[in-house]
């Protein structure tokens, strides 16, 4: 109680608030826009965080990520545009419901269920992480090895629907991690005589380069008129009744937990809730004909996602998406390490993180339901002003990392390799990903054979061990059997 009672005491504080009242606008605002991501949010602003305290830092990033993916409803309901991946299954009966003149009960009914979904998350995190953690602490580095093995599973469930095409990706990513110092021998490695290679590839710089400069690209070779629908300014916050919100509750809360479920298993993700939250939502339905619970059921599913895709990101150090990648190396540079050790060692970050979880999702009701005339006017902004201060951004957040301008070479690099991998149908996520996992990967695997004097067999020797790599097999094979399914039906379609 007493931790409970600190963690209110450290968020409820004037420049706490402001932090999180800026990640949320930013969040909301890069939700809504088309073409933009809260992923891409998340990276314009972690360059800001390095002279504030841990908390601050992560505070400010979450707020990104939760007012992202609430905001991404925004565009879907009113332009038919989904913000976000996550939202696009709440244009189906959102935009309809639009064109009929509920706009405003429509974005009401996003905004209550997601907020209400995004709180059941969290305390469901408060609940499941803990546990996790302690049974984490079992692990050594054999078992950490076969954990983080298995998270490069996830990289199948990232990959837009081409497994082989993500696998490759992810190699490349795997690739770059073996520049600089060994982590055991200590000598340097494949830096080429670069001297500004021997700490390494700049994480944060190859992850602006990454997400941020192919979008930008691609969104300017699109002629702007395509991704402006011109919104009257009229439109205004209309929340459901209490009648209505006793109908869909039923519904608010299976979805939310479908989501919650959906964000734990890594490489799953928004899209994926959002589409089975409509599945059910049209399964309670008398016809097929547009309604709140289309709105209901997807916002509660995407939403849900956000809590249950932290547990595994905070308790395993495993990312189950682009968000808690990028949120995951957000940790490390600020100098805290992902996993069961986290929670013992760090329990008022924890603690503290978990109330400005609570206090972000109620500044972004109060945001959006009262600002949706603004964000409308977000929505109508010319898109070539509005993308090219992006790319400035982009340059100024690499080179303060550092202060070092080789790595603004690093993320102009990271951009181009991205634009093409995007160009031929290679997912990026995964390469960033398989970043951010490459070293701890090697650094257990080369500690437990030492260990073990070379002997394969401690890989084994472990029920842990042998449920992460039978589950990396299951996952691999369903993933798989989805490709070649979804083949099929373009095949015959």
């Amino acid at each position: 109680m007493n931790l409970i009672l600190g963690a209110f005491a450290q968020v409820l504080t004037v420049k706490m608030v402001l932090i999180m009242i800026l990640g949320s606008f930013v969040g909301i605002v890069f939700g809504a826009i088309p073409g933009l991501t809260y992923s891409m949010g998340i990276i314009l602003l972690l360059p800001l965080t390095f002279h504030l305290s841990p908390l601050m830092a992560v505070t400010l990033l979450l707020g990104v990520y939760i007012g992202g993916m609430t905001g991404g409803s925004v565009s879907s309901i009113l332009l038919g545009i989904p913000g976000t991946p996550s939202a696009a299954a709440t244009c189906l009966d959102g935009f309809p419901l639009a064109k009929r003149g509920m706009a405003g009960k429509a974005l009401g009914t996003a905004l209550i269920s997601s907020i209400f979904a995004g709180l059941l998350s969290v305390a469901t995190l408060m609940v499941v992480a803990p546990i996790v953690a302690k049974f984490a602490l079992k692990f050594g580095p054999a078992e950490i090895f076969s954990l983080v093995f298995f998270g490069f599973s996830t990289i199948c469930g990232i990959s837009m629907g081409n497994v082989l095409k993500g696998l490759i990706s992810g190699f490349i990513g795997l690739l770059f991690t073996t520049i600089g110092i060994d982590p055991v021998m200590g000598m340097s490695r494949y830096t080429f005589g670069i001297g500004q290679l021997i700490s390494g590839v700049d994480l944060l710089a190859f992850m602006i380069g990454m997400f941020a400069i192919p979008q930008v690209i691609k969104i300017l070779s699109v002629d702007e008129s395509l991704l402006t629908r011109k919104i009257s300014s009229k439109v205004s916050t209309q929340y459901p009744s209490l009648q209505e919100l006793k109908r869909m509750f039923g519904l608010m809360v299976k979805c939310a937990f479908i989501g919650i479920g959906i964000g734990a298993i890594p490489g799953t993700g928004g899209p994926i809730a959002a589409f089975l939250g409509y599945d059910q939502a049209k399964r309670k339905a008398k016809d097929h004909e547009p309604a709140l619970e289309g709105v209901a059921g997807p916002e509660s599913a995407n939403n849900g996602v956000t809590g249950g895709a932290l547990i595994p990101m905070l308790t395993l150090g495993i990312p189950g998406d682009p968000a808690t990648a990028i949120l995951l190396g957000a940790l490390l540079i600020h100098g805290l390490k992902p996993g069961p050790m986290l929670f013992t060692q760090h329990a008022d970050f924890i603690y503290g993180m978990y109330a400005g979880l609570i206090i972000i999702h109620l500044i972004v009701l109060v945001m959006q339901g009262f600002g949706i005339q603004l964000f409308v006017k977000v929505l109508n902004f010319r898109k070539s002003y509005l993308y090219t201060t992006i790319l400035v951004l982009c340059a100024i957040g690499a080179f303060a990392v550092n202060n070092n301008e080789f790595d603004i070479y690093v993320m102009v690099f990271a951009g181009i390799l991205g634009y093409f991998l995007l160009k031929f149908g290679f997912p990026v996520a995964p390469t960033v990903l398989a970043l951010v996992l490459g070293p701890p990967m090697e650094e257990n695997f080369r500690r437990a054979l030492i260990l073990s004097q070379g002997n394969f067999w401690i890989f084994l020797q472990s029920p842990i061990s042998w449920f992460f790599y039978l589950s990396t097999i299951f996952v691999l094979v369903g993933q798989v059997r989805r490709s070649f399914l979804s083949a099929k039906v373009r095949k015959l379609g």
